[in-house]
């Protein structure tokens, strides 16, 4: 059984790492090269070599309820959709109320992981760390990899002829900080991820103009959804995705499109994605269809060339006089510290079980955690990750053979292709309440609907038709929270109590959306009976 850890980096997945070591009884060691806590979330005015960077306007694109730690809700009076300051507010509290801060060497870099002599029988790491200008050495039994994949700029810029020629500025989306300094300037963004979006539209209302280019296009989605509720909580519901899951794809691409295009026509805004059936995570962007109106961005297509002051598109138009190129062209990733022979990265992409566990190893003790896109929140993604993660240290639970275990990874890769795509960033895009009852079931903590149906039918309606959130994940099984029921039952409440400034009358008008639930839950019931009777 493994008792010492490490874990390497003290950004979001370090933090709920060292939680999840404490909470199994084993002894976390946390090595994070910077001098505080957060990761890609901690803003600084300068940009720094080998750590994750924003720039300072960075607002979540997931909702509170759907954002925060399992047994741990954020406050209520936290907006649904937090500035990144408030969010590193969220992770200090977090970290104080489990006294986790105690655990952490802070600007101490990991220069090496590697396998003890014994490592076929003992399983254990030699970890090499560098602090103050020394060196130093410690064998743990087991390391969790929590470093990120939003570090190296991605630049292409062999794909851009006659980028040497330019004589205006460029950089990468990562190098961004705030708008000062861009006024009245013609600025070229290149690719429309939600970087690029959130730039091009805070650039917009001071430049002269902003163009966007996009390769393939993209669906642009609002943060607000049906009554005004955080889009997630709406869409990451068990129900919707049971019909996603059993509807034919057709359906559910002609569905998907359907809900797209309900803020706004893509076609009539050139937006439109090339392969619109592809499942790829849209733009989350209020702002994006307002700028485009107003003229402020304009969207173009491909950037095929440039000159010492133009740009050149494939579909054969120019705009001249650019002053600035900002290239929002994503993240590679790589482990430094690592052997390939450990984790092997490879056209962006790295070989892992369930996107955690090198596949070859003789003893499970090296995990990678964080290294995921899910079409939903990361956060609860990789507690859930960190918790299956030190069981298996602990030997309570087990991993299936090599040979089991390379056929899933071949079969996962296989399908994320079919639904998400080829491009680079999609390499890590994974279906959301898919997964995260994947992992759930493995540590025996995903809630049973059939068995609450009978229980608790008030709490079955809330598990099947409401937000799938993270509390659902302490109901049952190891690390059982008492306050999950209430935390579920009272999402709406902390939802709504940020917006609810301004004193009104109360209202008794009668929920359609709650009837229509309830017929729902009632047409899942007959269906289960009738499958039972007819098998």
């Amino acid at each position: 059984m493994a008792k010492k850890v490490a874990v390497i980096g003290a950004g979001v997945s370090g933090l709920i790492s060292l939680k999840c070591c404490v909470d199994e009884g084993l002894e976390p060691t946390c090595f994070e090269r910077t001098e505080d806590i957060g990761g890609v979330w901690r803003f600084k005015e300068n940009v720094e070599d080998g750590r994750a960077s924003i720039y300072q306007s960075v607002v979540t694109n997931t909702s509170k309820e759907m954002s925060c730690f399992s047994d741990f809700p954020m406050p209520e009076d936290f907006p649904n959709f937090l500035h990144n300051s408030k969010l590193l507010e969220y992770f200090r509290i977090f970290a104080k109320k489990f006294d986790l801060l105690k655990y952490i060497q802070f600007q101490t870099t990991v220069l090496s992981v590697r396998k003890c002599p014994d490592f076929s029988s003992s399983g254990q790491w030699k970890v090499v760390t560098q602090s103050n200008g020394k060196e130093q050495n410690a064998v743990f039994d087991a390391v969790m990899v929590c470093s990120g994949h939003h570090i190296l700029p991605h630049i292409p810029l062999k794909s851009f002829p006659g980028i040497e020629r330019f004589k205006g500025q460029y950089f990468h989306s990562r190098q961004y900080r705030h708008p000062d300094g861009f006024e009245g300037k013609r600025i070229l963004v290149i690719g429309m991820g939600n970087s690029g979006s959130d730039i091009a539209v805070e650039l917009s209302k001071n430049a002269a103009q902003v163009f966007i280019s996009t390769r393939h296009g993209t669906w642009v989605m609002s943060r607000i959804s049906e009554d005004g509720y955080p889009w997630d909580a709406v869409f990451h519901t068990r129900f919707r995705s049971m019909l996603r899951n059993v509807l034919p794809r057709t359906a559910v691409k002609w569905m998907i499109e359907q809900q797209m295009n309900r803020w706004f026509n893509h076609e009539n805004y050139g937006l439109e994605p090339q392969n619109k059936y592809i499942m790829k995570e849209p733009v989350l962007n209020d702002d994006v269809p307002s700028r485009l109106l107003c003229g402020a961005i304009k969207v173009k297509s491909t950037v095929k060339e440039l000159t010492e002051t133009s740009a050149i598109f494939e579909d054969g138009t120019v705009e001249e006089n650019i002053d600035v190129i900002i290239f929002a062209t994503g993240y590679s990733f790589s482990f430094p510290f690592l052997e390939d022979s450990l984790v092997k990265v490879e056209n962006n992409m790295v070989s892992l079980y369930k996107y955690i566990f090198p596949a070859h190893l003789d003893k499970s003790t090296l995990a990678c955690i964080g290294l995921i896109q899910p079409l939903g929140s990361i956060f609860p993604t990789a507690e859930l990750q960190a918790r299956w993660v030190t069981r298996v240290f602990k030997g309570l639970c087990s991993l299936p053979s090599e040979r089991t275990m390379m056929m899933d990874i071949i079969k996962r890769n296989e399908k994320r292709i079919d639904l998400f795509g080829e491009s680079q960033s999609q390499t890590l895009q994974t279906n959301y309440v898919d997964y995260l009852d994947e992992l759930a079931l493995e540590i025996g903590a995903k809630p049973d609907f059939c068995s609450l149906l009978f229980k608790d039918p008030k709490l079955a309606v809330r598990l099947y038709f409401g937000p799938c959130n993270s509390y659902q994940y302490r109901l049952v099984g190891p690390g059982q929270w008492e306050g999950a029921r209430n935390a579920i039952l009272t999402q709406k409440q902390r939802i709504l109590k940020p917006l609810k400034t301004r004193a009104l009358k109360d209202s008794s008008n009668f929920s359609v959306s709650f009837l229509l639930k309830i017929l729902g839950l009632l047409a899942v019931v007959v269906a289960f009976f009738c499958q039972l009777q007819w098998s």
